[in-house]
């Protein structure tokens, strides 16, 4: 009995220190967390918009013109009402710091998610072209159930392309909660605030980062490992970083990019239709139509030749 006594004075001691810690006053120290949104809830609902959009796929029971549009209500009103619920209270905190979202948060949250989801059959069509592009780019692939059932690439192009509709509306955490929540599952890191133009598509993907500012044309086409990120982040007169200069890449039109390349600096643009090598690094724009990979390593020094490939091509090492 005495080591049990001995045991619960310690540890009510410890809990005593750790409630002692949260006087600090410190970002991590705040306690008004039952204001923020759930990430539970918010995950929840993305999961009813990915049955909107495959219904056919998503779907436990069978569907048909008679009762397709009551499936779809269902999980409209489901994902409506939970985005609605955490969106005001990201918006609540974002402008008080927490409590009860106000009726005002909560008709800008409801404004914002019809928003959104009146962007459901564009966002449809543009995911239409992803999983084509998945088929056509992709020798492996035994057909459109596959990819959309198995490519992890196609969840998180799919939660990307949400949670891009609500960053661009402002709506503050709850994008990059979408993110995170993509980036968890399926291991690609896709910031919501970056542009990504049609028909894209990751390969494997494991380890995929497009960075907040990054630019996507058409057409692209990356594989597993790619970074396009930042090469350096300025900062102020008063040390504080700067958050709104462009500091990741601008990939053109048509551009293939191959395993474990990386691309850096909110300058650099990849030229349309251009290749780029596995493992290359690259910190400078390049023309359209340019090639450029690793020569073979050398022993001593680094070697750079350049020769036509359609008809600009590199080889770096």
């Amino acid at each position: 009995m005495r080591g049990y006594e001995k045991v619960h004075t310690q540890l009510e001691r410890i809990i005593d220190d750790v409630a002692d810690s949260y006087k600090a006053d410190r970002s991590i120290d705040n306690l008004e967390s039952a204001a923020l949104p759930n990430k539970r809830r918010v995950e929840e609902a993305l999961l009813h918009l990915q049955n909107v959009i495959y219904m056919g796929f998503y779907s436990t029971r069978l569907l048909n013109p008679v009762n397709l549009r009551q499936s779809i209500g269902e999980h409209m009103y489901e994902a409506f009402g939970g985005l609605v619920e955490q969106i005001s209270r990201a918006v609540a905190y974002e402008r008080r710091g927490g409590g009860s979202p106000t009726p005002d948060d909560h008709h800008w949250s409801e404004k914002v998610v019809l928003e959104v989801l009146e962007q459901i059959p564009a966002i449809r069509s543009l995911l239409a072209l992803d999983v084509e592009a998945a088929y056509k780019g992709d020798p492996a692939a035994g057909g459109v159930e596959e990819i959309i059932f198995s490519y992890p690439a196609i969840d998180a192009i799919t939660l990307y392309r949400l949670a891009h509709l609500f960053a661009v509306r402002d709506v503050p955490l709850i994008p990059r909660i979408m993110s995170e929540y993509a980036h968890g599952l399926r291991g690609i890191d896709i910031h919501p605030s970056a542009r990504i133009g049609r028909s894209f598509f990751i390969d494997h993907g494991t380890g995929v980062v497009i960075g907040a500012t990054a630019v996507l044309g058409d057409n692209v086409k990356i594989y597993q490992g790619v970074t396009l990120g930042a090469e350096s982040f300025p900062y102020d007169k008063d040390g504080e970083l700067v958050r709104t200069t462009k500091r990741h890449p601008t990939i053109e039109d048509n551009v293939t990019i191959y395993a474990g390349a990386t691309i850096l600096g909110g300058e650099t643009v990849i030229g349309a239709g251009s290749l780029i090598g596995s493992n290359v690094w690259l910190t400078e724009s390049i023309p359209p139509n340019t090639r450029v990979v690793y020569a073979t390593p050398l022993t001593g020094q680094q070697a750079q030749t350049v020769e036509p490939v359609r008809p600009d091509s590199r080889k770096v090492g």
